[in-house]
């Protein structure tokens, strides 16, 4: 009876000692991923001066687009540019199109349950501009007039919480038909960022007046939930080139003028 016992003890030893040999495999991160590959895809726009845009070469420019290739000299790697527009970053990232997105992102609650941002890189606010013309300075005062925005956005989703019922919103597919509305007058007013409005106004005098601020929304470099190296690194490459002034020298390169203070994430 005890040579029976000792010799299933010592079964389950054996079984046990096996166990631990058996190491489940530990899946690569994101980041190991990205790095094994030598590429990194990052989504960028190309219909937001000057964050994005085609220039008179036919290639893209823009802020975003140097700090894009700023991350993949860090990560040491090569860039792959995937053209963006606003309606398309969020299902980019999350059906596995590209890995991180630099494009005027916003965050957001309701994005934040998609997508996983990083400290801010740069200032930004988001706003209702319009012609001269038009005597408008709050959303109440917006009460028959045309308002103009791209779809999905962060201006959407702030501007329809808060327009009368009166006032007609008219949503585009792409911030370069969005612009383009106001131009030919199909629309009174337009929502956007007040950097990117300042660039238009610049070609366009008069036509891309500030009415009201909707809301702050500085830019963040948005990746997939879950992977939280990748993450953290993102989130280095950020408070890196923000302490050795290169984010600064970016800002001054596309829009002329010393960057402001961040806000803390």
């Amino acid at each position: 009876m005890r040579k029976k016992m000792f010799s299933v003890m010592g079964s389950l030893i054996v079984l046990a000692f096996a166990a631990a040999l058996i190491v489940p495999a530990v899946s690569a991160s994101l980041l190991d991923d990205i790095i094994k590959s030598g590429k990194v895809r990052v989504a960028v726009p190309i219909d937001v001066p000057p964050f994005g845009s085609i220039g008179k070469d036919r290639e893209v420019q823009g802020f975003d687009i140097d700090l894009a290739n700023l991350l993949a000299k860090d990560l040491g790697v090569q860039l792959e540019l995937v053209p963006t527009t606003s309606i398309n970053r969020v299902p980019y990232l999350i059906t596995g199109k590209v890995d991180v997105v630099i494009s005027t992102f916003g965050a957001t609650p309701e994005r934040a349950k998609s997508v996983a941002f990083t400290t801010p890189y740069a200032p930004y606010f988001i706003g209702i501009f319009g012609g001269e013309d038009v005597p408008v300075k709050s959303a109440a005062e917006t009460k028959g007039y045309r308002v103009g925005v791209p779809r999905g956005t962060t201006q959407d989703m702030s501007f329809s919480e808060v327009a009368p019922k009166d006032c007609t919103i008219i949503r585009y597919e792409d911030d370069a038909t969005t612009f383009q509305a106001l131009l030919s007058g199909q629309v009174d007013m337009i929502g956007t960022g007040n950097l990117i409005a300042s660039t238009l106004a610049t070609k366009h005098p008069g036509k891309f007046n500030l009415k009201f601020i909707l809301r702050l929304s500085p830019m963040h470099i948005g990746c997939r939930r879950n992977e939280a190296d990748f993450l953290q690194w993102l989130n280095t490459f950020v408070f890196h080139h923000k302490m050795n002034g290169d984010l600064n020298k970016l800002y001054k390169k596309w829009l002329g003028e010393e960057m402001p203070e961040l806000p803390s994430f």
